[in-house]
């Protein structure tokens, strides 16, 4: 018996295989695409791609997501760009690029933050780029004020910005580039998922994202939103929370050419995560020029070309809608067993939270000394969690393991995950009878 609550992608039987060959089908043989020939924003989807990507993919994608956010009948009234759009390989691409593109760790970037508990993957991205050393841990913070802890934010921002030059009311740390323009540095910037969060499962509210734009504004810190869940939603809702980049572009301060923020996509949750594609969407032309043009772009143009075309139908055709349906209905169901088995055979102390959308639930039961000594006995038994300790920033940890584990929702069946949450309520039944 192998059950796994660690894995975080779809299970096989879910993947739209059908969908995705079609959609290969129409793009390879229905159409010669004669008229991007002579056409600088369009390349063949056997060719290398522009910079940015096919504007008439990124046109797709930016009417799509605006119709999902409401974006052309509230909010600014006038919906997306497609120029401020570029196509990425998936979202784990897309934060090196923004890295890449963006921040000198050695000289003008002072410091990464990396809200608490994070996606175990993540510094990666931040330790290749130079952050060794100067990553700083913000916790979400579920029960106060704001969903993530800003007041410690803003103290460490001021700490580390201590004598130089103030940032408000003019753009700063603007490189001149002979051979690619100019680009912007930001002096920090900050890693969040802000919807169905991973691992934690928080939804950032509105005020939370408002405030933060405000702190990042007047500190030059860039906001890295891992958007990736938000269509993944388990309850009533007609929109989505207002993404941090459509909140920054609608009160763009006019001295402001770049922005502080930037909305990094993927389809590998919405549609298969081997498609590789994902895309960027940031407040301004100029900002998204300058991710579009980092080395491995320029000499490439933009990856997942022949990909980025079969999103690109799966969108126009109306498919990728009908997938999220299938996707969100499943694992509705699944996040209702989840919490139904967790209510029955976990101790009634135990705290969820998450479930109303995304991937995954952070389950937490007070009055253990060590957690991970259940990880590992459950384990003998072929049940995997993953365990609080793979979600710290590194260098600057908070123990999670210590009573905290991360559930995911997108793998396993219902009968096995109501088996393993059984499973883990008998092993802490026997080694901590006093929490029942």
């Amino acid at each position: 018996m192998s059950i796994n609550f660690f894995k975080g992608h779809p299970t096989r039987s879910l993947l739209p295989v059908q969908a995705i060959a079609n959609a290969y089908n129409k793009v390879l043989l229905d159409s010669d695409y004669l008229s991007y020939e002579t056409d600088p924003l369009n390349q063949h989807p056997l060719q290398y791609g522009t910079d940015p990507g096919n504007y008439d993919v990124r046109k797709s994608i930016a009417q799509w997501t605006d119709k999902r956010f409401g974006r052309t009948s509230s909010g600014n009234g006038k919906g997306t760009d497609p120029d401020t759009i570029n196509l990425t390989a998936g979202a784990s691409y897309g934060v090196a690029n923004i890295l890449t593109s963006v921040t000198e760790a050695s000289t003008v970037t002072k410091r990464a933050f990396i809200v608490t508990p994070t996606y175990y993957l993540i510094t990666s991205s931040f330790l290749d780029t130079g952050f060794e050393g100067k990553l700083t841990a913000i916790n979400e913070t579920p029960d106060e004020e704001y969903e993530i802890d800003l007041k410690t934010l803003e103290e460490k921002l001021i700490e580390y910005g201590h004598g130089l030059e103030s940032s408000e009311g003019k753009e700063i740390n603007i490189i001149r580039d002979p051979v690619r323009g100019d680009r912007k540095l930001y002096r920090f910037v900050l890693y969040i998922v802000p919807t169905f969060s991973n691992p934690g499962g928080l939804s950032y509210s509105e005020k939370t994202r408002v405030k933060l734009i405000e702190i990042a504004r007047k500190y030059d810190l860039l906001v890295i939103s891992d958007d990736v869940y938000e269509f993944l939603d388990y309850t009533d809702s007609k929109y989505p929370i207002p993404r941090l980049v459509h909140l920054d572009q609608d009160t763009l301060p006019p001295y402001k050419k770049y922005g502080n923020t930037i909305s990094n996509g993927t389809f590998s949750k919405l549609i298969a995560p081997g498609l590789r594609v994902g895309w960027q969407e940031t407040p301004t032309t100029k900002f998204a020029d300058q991710l579009a043009i980092t080395g491995a772009n320029r000499s490439g143009g933009t990856p997942g070309q022949l990909a980025s075309l079969v999103v690109q139908h799966l969108i126009n055709d109306g498919e990728l809608d009908k997938i999220i349906l299938d996707f969100v209905k499943v694992y509705k169901s699944r996040s209702i067993a989840i919490q139904e088995s967790i209510k029955k055979y976990l101790p009634k102390s135990t705290r969820v939270l998450g479930g109303q959308g995304g991937y995954f639930l952070w389950v937490t039961i007070p009055g253990i000394e060590d957690h991970t000594l259940i990880v590992k006995e459950l384990a003998k038994n072929g049940v995997t969690l993953a365990g609080g300790e793979n979600f710290e920033v590194a260098g600057d940890t908070r123990d999670w393991g210590r009573n905290s584990v991360r559930l995911s929702l997108s793998y396993l069946p219902e009968e096995e995950l109501r088996l393993g949450i059984k499973l883990w309520g008998k092993v802490l039944q026997e080694k901590h009878p006093e929490l029942y």
